[in-house]
């Protein structure tokens, strides 16, 4: 099958708006308040994060192993857990304030390195995750393969980024 130019659009729009909408849920001062339970949403995006690291790791074996209708499920759930992160993450921020790191001295610098680098490649993944998802998709599967080069580590790291994120900033959530 041949890409469309239309599909590879509405990911160009969905990689900038995404991000645009969460800096501009992240400046709202005013959250509205959707009750006690958005408080829970760090615990369960870190949990998405480490499920998703998980069905990263087994769709690396998976295809290695040539097992590719499986491979090819379990990363459909890691995309789809990664929509969902996207929700709650949303969500979180939009009736959350954002949680200020207490820690001190060598964990600080250990803390805003991981945060750091875990921001700025989740928005130079985001675009990498769907393009590859779409090229494997749509049959083109060198494509595919190309771009994954790329984009399956990256993806990786955010992941396990998150997860350290959230485990170092948890004694901080009020």
């Amino acid at each position: 099958m041949k890409e469309n130019k239309g599909s590879l659009l509405i990911i160009n729009i969905v990689s900038v708006v995404i991000p645009v909408v969460v800096v501009v849920l992240l400046g709202i001062r005013s959250k509205p308040d959707l009750g006690n339970w958005t408080k829970t949403l760090p615990r369960c995006i870190a949990g998405i994060n480490s499920l998703t690291s998980l069905l990263l790791i087994v769709g690396l074996v998976l295809v290695k192993q040539k097992k590719l209708v499986l491979h090819r499920k379990v990363m459909t759930l890691a995309f789809i857990l990664g929509a969902l992160f996207l929700i709650f993450y949303v969500l979180y921020h939009l009736t959350n304030p954002s949680t200020t790191f207490g820690g001190e001295g060598a964990v600080r610098h250990f803390y805003y390195f991981v945060l750091l680098s875990h921001i700025g490649l989740s928005l130079v993944v985001l675009p990498l995750v769907l393009r590859a998802y779409y090229f494997a998709w749509i049959g083109l599967i060198d494509r595919h393969k190309k771009l994954v080069k790329f984009a399956y580590p990256i993806w990786l790291y955010v992941s396990i980024t998150g997860v350290i994120a959230y485990l170092l900033i948890l004694p901080y959530y009020a």
